[in-house]
């Protein structure tokens, strides 16, 4: 399923395996940068528009069904929600979701002004992982997102969500406008991810990617 293939290492495979087999906790929802906790841990992010599946990921991810909200209302995670492992060096950052535009317009400026000051600010953020509807493949909004992450030399990899609704033939074609997309792009990693909450696709390659950050 997934359109680059890797020969990760059995090793650390199963450390990737091991990292999110043991549980995480939220710690705190933040809504200004001065509520975050200290730099003291590798931090990852997950971006991505409001009804890309992004909470639904990140509780497939820590093979959870209730650490991250998840909503049938586009845009509920409204501040950066902060996740730590308990037994690793790791912190999850869910970003609030961009591009739902009946959000009012004095929220949707803070959500920006605060994902800027997060995405620029943050020493110990090591890579963003922007999520990407497998279903329609990048918006504008996703490609603004990729601009301020090129621009703020943030290190980020695209993973593709929901790729179990599409025919192979338009999962075909949503792959090959991603490629396009970020094939020019300093901040983006070459590989992308390809991922289905429901049916556990790319969650190994995804923790893997995710354990490699560690060990570099």
């Amino acid at each position: 399923m997934q359109p680059d293939t890797v020969d990760y290492s059995p090793d650390i495979i199963e450390r990737g395996r091991l990292l999110f087999a043991r549980p995480f906790l939220f710690i705190k929802g933040c809504v200004r940068i001065a509520d975050l906790p200290p730099m003291d841990k590798v931090e990852i992010a997950f971006a991505g528009r409001s009804n890309v599946g992004k909470s639904s990921l990140i509780n497939a991810l820590c093979g959870t069904s209730s650490l991250a909200r998840t909503s049938n209302t586009p845009g509920r995670t409204q501040e950066l929600n902060i996740f730590e492992s308990q037994s690793e060096n790791l912190r999850i950052v869910d970003m609030p979701g961009y591009g739902y535009a009946k959000a009012p317009e004095d929220k949707v400026r803070a959500w920006t002004k605060l994902i800027h000051q997060y995405l620029t600010g943050r020493a110990t953020l090591r890579r963003v992982y922007v999520l990407v509807d497998g279903r329609h493949g990048p918006k504008d909004n996703d490609l603004t997102v990729m601009n301020e992450l090129d621009k703020a030399a943030v290190s980020y990899q695209v993973v593709l969500t929901k790729a179990d609704k599409p025919s192979a033939k338009e999962l075909e074609q949503v792959i090959a406008a991603t490629r396009t997309a970020i094939l020019k792009r300093p901040a983006a990693h070459p590989r992308v991810i390809l991922t289905s909450s429901v049916k556990g696709d790319g969650l190994r390659d995804l923790r893997t990617e995710i354990a490699m950050l560690l060990e570099s």
